[in-house]
């Protein structure tokens, strides 16, 4: 039995929402239709790619590792399938501001990628926060940001989500909630909780929060996810946190787990950001085309 790409774009979109229904209307298939594609995708690659639960698909660590490969795949797929839309000639300097978790945990591949399809484009990139790239952008003291969208204020914007990473509740190995059929914000309030800061995590984590009537029992708050990640590991507390900064293990070596929150919690969108109204000049086509193809977008949402 061979892998095919349905079956990736499949099992792609069922982990980045952990529900296959979810999954079938982003896909606009029917349930079945996912649930056989990642049967036989798991039979093809020999390893159970996810725990099924009733609050949703849990990746395993295997499925997770095979993520990796397959967001690997699928770009490099949509690559050769428009080698002829893009222009590798174009040239000239692109001013790009990112935030801490952007260039932490998503842009690095992206740049390489692009200096490879792009050799006479020069990015210049600086970390920093949302609030600067926002006054940036508007001086146009940068060309284009890449930050998480879901944090921008300013309607002098232009943003363009390129994906939407799931949160979910991060725990030990062992923990007791991960024997629980069913995990919401009532049972994470119980348990001593630590909490992210950093780009405003700790801002989005209270917006969700306030809409029940539970509150994170708080024992800590830090700037550093690795903190947050070795904290958890070592049984110190819970998290909050997207899919995008997990790792299943914390400098240790020991296991962290997710936990998929039966109440309504918003993902972290990450995307791009320029000033309204610019005209996007060659390199910012270039670098906008890029991710357009990388993640299949769709229409941009601007400012008013």
């Amino acid at each position: 039995m061979s892998l095919s790409i349905r079956q990736l774009r499949y099992f792609v979109a069922t982990a980045e929402f952990g529900q296959v229904s979810q999954a079938a209307i982003k896909q606009n298939i029917s349930q079945s239709a996912i649930t056989a594609a990642i049967k036989e995708l798991e039979q093809t690659v020999g390893v159970t790619l996810f725990n099924r639960a009733a609050q949703g698909m849990e990746l395993t660590s295997s499925g997770r590792q095979f993520l990796s490969h397959a967001y690997e795949i699928l770009s490099k797929i949509d690559e050769a399938m428009h080698l002829n839309v893009i222009n590798s000639d174009v040239e000239g300097e692109l001013v790009v501001a990112a935030t801490y978790t952007v260039i932490g945990y998503f842009l690095p591949m992206h740049i390489e990628r692009i200096r490879r399809l792009f050799p006479k484009l020069r990015v210049q990139l600086y970390e920093i926060n949302r609030e600067s790239i926002e006054e940036g952008l508007l001086a146009n003291r940068y060309d284009l940001s890449v930050l998480l969208t879901s944090n921008i204020q300013n309607p002098m914007l232009a943003t363009e989500t390129l994906l939407t990473s799931m949160r979910r509740l991060w725990v030990p190995a062992r923990h007791p909630l991960l024997a629980k059929d069913g995990v919401g914000l009532k049972e994470v309030a119980e348990e001593p909780y630590i909490m992210l800061t950093v780009d405003e995590a700790a801002q989005s984590s209270l917006k969700y929060w306030s809409k029940t009537q539970y509150q994170p029992n708080v024992i800590l708050r830090t700037s550093s996810v690795e903190a947050v990640r070795s904290m958890v590991a070592n049984n110190q507390g819970v998290a909050i946190l997207s899919d995008m900064v997990h790792r299943p293990w914390s400098l240790e070596g020991r296991r962290i787990e997710t936990i998929n929150i039966k109440d309504p919690i918003p993902g972290m969108d990450v995307g791009l950001a320029w000033r309204s109204g610019n005209a996007l000049t060659p390199p910012m086509l270039a670098f906008r085309s890029y991710f357009q193809q990388a993640f299949g977008l769709p229409g941009v949402r601007t400012g008013t």
